[in-house]
């Protein structure tokens, strides 16, 4: 059975930084995609960043590019995404996902994955 299991969210000022982390567990494959998702009350869930386990450039979202880094572990069953320059619109829930395969379905259009973890939240004030 595969888990996703987040932490690292937090209240942070403007302008401050945030790691969270994603821990894998289940996957009978050794590669696979992982990336993150956020929701903001009120609106709909945005793919951030994600990342291919066997390697390849991550992707991002316009709106979090030069801000946000999206990285692996070696053990490569650890995601992370690192926040900087927080800003308040960056206030959601943030998920981890994966997806099986090699981020085909992921790419140009990030909606769906196969599975989540079950969210930390971030806050920013400004």
């Amino acid at each position: 059975q595969v888990q996703l299991v987040e932490s690292g969210g937090g209240s942070v000022q403007s302008g401050g930084s945030l790691k969270l982390s994603c821990v894998a567990s289940g996957f009978t494959s050794s590669t696979y995609c992982m990336g993150w998702f956020r929701q903001a009350p009120g609106k709909e869930r945005e793919g951030v960043a994600y990342i291919y386990t066997g390697g390849g450039t991550p992707y991002y979202a316009d709106s979090v590019k030069a801000r946000f880094t999206c990285s692996q572990a070696n053990t490569k069953n650890t995601l992370y995404l690192e926040m900087n320059g927080l800003k308040p619109e960056d206030t959601a829930m943030y998920y981890c996902a994966a997806d099986r395969g090699n981020c085909g379905r992921w790419r140009g259009n990030m909606k769906q994955a196969d599975y989540w973890g079950q969210g930390t939240r971030v806050t920013v004030s400004s």
